[in-house]
């Protein structure tokens, strides 16, 4: 058996397809598209709100495999299962766009957002503030900044970026060392375009475990307003602890693609009746 890609597999990747799409699209022309999109809708008031039911703030996420799970949805119709989540109670979209390992594309932004009336991030590795540009001109409210993936100076620049642009940062942390640099940078450069997410998921091994939440969670008393708990949310057992905590706001996937129907999951999750 073939052993799932690596964090540094999938960066190195990420490293030619940036050069390659760059080179075909250059600054200028995503800057020109920017300046004719719409605005930006606001991600993080959507998520920090606790508008959604029961005081429960999902991100519901679309992802079509992964490389630790692989497949997990062969009838992949991203448009309607937006359109589920949103009937559902999510308060936000996440869209994974990373095509060669998760079987994404950008082009599914502009598709579900063109649907609905929820804000969307797009989820991808993002390692060059062309992305946030070519973000932006796809149609994306958020982005996702993975802190392991980049350097202190290059994770400021891309959230002044971002914020410059009118769209929400969740910076994503895993370890603690990661967690401490990230955390003294929180509500930078405007406490309105930030979410500071804990991912359960160890992007190494790809292993996942809920308590990882729980044990980072006195690093950042002070944010818990704008924390997102991310991977390994399984059951309204599982957010029901997590709340027991103060964490609110979860962005869920996998749990939710591979069941038939993915907004009745949600539905069931969330304990909230069909209307």
């Amino acid at each position: 058996m073939t052993a799932p890609p690596t964090l540094q597999d999938i960066i190195a990747h990420k490293r030619d397809e940036v050069a390659a799409r760059r080179t075909a699209q250059p600054l200028e022309e995503l800057r020109q598209r920017v300046a004719d999109a719409p605005p930006a809708r606001n991600f993080f008031a959507a998520v920090a709100s606790g508008d959604g039911p029961g005081g429960i703030n999902v991100i519901a996420e679309i992802k079509r495999r992964s490389p630790s799970a692989g497949e997990i949805r062969s009838d992949f119709d991203p448009v309607d299962i937006a359109l589920q989540y949103e009937s559902a109670g999510a308060v936000a979209i996440s869209c994974l766009t990373d095509e060669h390992f998760f079987g994404g594309s950008l082009d599914t932004i502009d598709a579900i957002r063109s649907h609905i009336r929820l804000p969307v991030l797009r989820k991808d590795f993002m390692i060059d503030s062309w992305q946030i540009w070519e973000a932006r001109a796809a149609g994306a409210d958020a982005i996702l900044l993975i802190s392991e993936c980049l350097s202190e100076g290059q994770l400021l620049d891309m959230m002044i970026l971002s914020h410059e642009l009118d769209m929400t940062a969740l910076v994503e942390v895993h370890d603690v060392e990661n967690l401490l640099r990230v955390r003294r940078h929180v509500g930078f450069p405007h406490p309105g375009y930030m979410l500071l997410g804990i991912n359960n998921r160890n992007l190494e091994t790809m292993t996942t475990d809920l308590s990882h939440s729980l044990r980072m969670l006195e690093l950042v008393e002070e944010h818990r307003d704008v924390l997102v708990c991310e991977s390994g949310i399984k059951s309204t057992t599982d957010i029901e602890r997590m709340a027991r905590h103060g964490i609110t706001r979860f962005l869920i996937g996998e749990t939710l693609m591979r069941k038939p129907s993915p907004g009745e999951a949600l539905r069931q999750l969330l304990g909230t009746p069909w209307t």
